[in-house]
């Protein structure tokens, strides 16, 4: 029942946070470049949240945040994990929709249909060993790797890349990945 609850908060607070991206503050000037194109097999599998923005629809994330991305059909199904302080799994499945004309580097994601919000894929490491993730206007943003621990010098590389683009590199926060879900 608690696990329930949980899933029931996460699912409200992303609710909120996708309502939210379609409708909050005006972008800045400059508009958020993304990679020219993405091979969507190859993104698909694990990764691990090495850093990001803080938000509300994660707040009770403490540890061990991971992405699961696996194409159904044209669309992509994404579920997200994470530890919460009572070490408890929150755990919540939605769906990703490419948008046409973007070579698979802008999805729109939906834990709650109809509501949708923007998941722009801005630069990859080496390998695509990390990957920057963000929205237009720049007020969510993950950097992802495929191994819980980053190297010190990866992350770097992802939070020059994300200032660069015109996020606030210190906003960042580290994710720390203690030990596996899977």
């Amino acid at each position: 029942m608690k696990a329930a609850r949980l899933t029931m908060a996460l699912a409200g607070a992303a609710l909120l946070a996708l309502a939210g991206c379609a409708s909050g503050p005006s972008t800045p000037a400059a508009p958020l470049p993304t990679v020219t194109s993405v091979d969507l097999a190859r993104y698909a599998g694990a990764w691990y949240e090495a850093a990001s923005l803080p938000n509300r629809f994660q707040s009770q994330c403490v540890a061990d945040t991971q992405a699961r991305y696996r194409p159904i059909g044209a669309d992509i199904e994404v579920r997200n994990r994470c530890r919460t302080a009572d070490g408890t799994v929150a755990d919540i499945t939605g769906i990703a929709k490419v948008v046409p004309g973007s070579g698979n580097a802008k999805l729109r994601v939906s834990f709650f249909r109809p509501f949708y919000g923007d998941y722009w894929i801005l630069a990859f490491g080496p390998d695509q060993r990390w990957v920057l993730v963000g929205e237009p206007k720049r007020q969510f943003g993950w950097v992802l790797s495929r191994t819980p621990q980053l190297p010190a010098a990866e992350l770097d590389a992802a939070l020059a890349r994300a200032e660069a683009l015109g996020y606030a590199r210190s906003a960042f926060k580290a994710t720390p990945q203690t030990q596996p879900l899977d």
